[in-house]
């Protein structure tokens, strides 16, 4: 099933998220991944989460997908450049849905 990665972060050291992302989209599309959003913050219009600089929405064939790039040990390097150069990191996954049934079903 599909599902998506939420990502939304501060970049902390400009050159260490670069050396990520020059690698990135690669080795994630590797695995099924692609970006389907890329976002700049704009503006708080409600609520109380602590914006973030960046919003990168990735769509992953599987949480098993998801999974195998998040713990493949030949990409420990990459990992750890977009650990280093981001902080205030919010990382959350969403399982695709055609439409909110799911949700609103009662006792969901």
């Amino acid at each position: 099933m599909t599902v998506y990665a939420l990502n939304l972060f501060d970049v902390a050291d400009r050159d260490e998220y670069l050396a990520y992302s020059k690698r990135s989209v690669a080795e994630v599309a590797r695995y099924g991944g692609r970006v389907v959003a890329l976002g700049k913050f704009a503006d708080n219009v409600q609520g109380d989460f602590t914006p973030r600089q960046v919003l990168i929405l990735v769509e992953w064939p599987s949480r098993e997908a998801f999974d195998g790039y998040c713990s493949d040990p030949t990409l420990g390097d990459l990992h750890a450049h977009r650990e280093n150069g981001t902080s205030s990191y919010v990382w959350q996954l969403f399982d695709r849905l055609d439409d909110l049934r799911p949700v609103l079903k009662l006792g969901s």
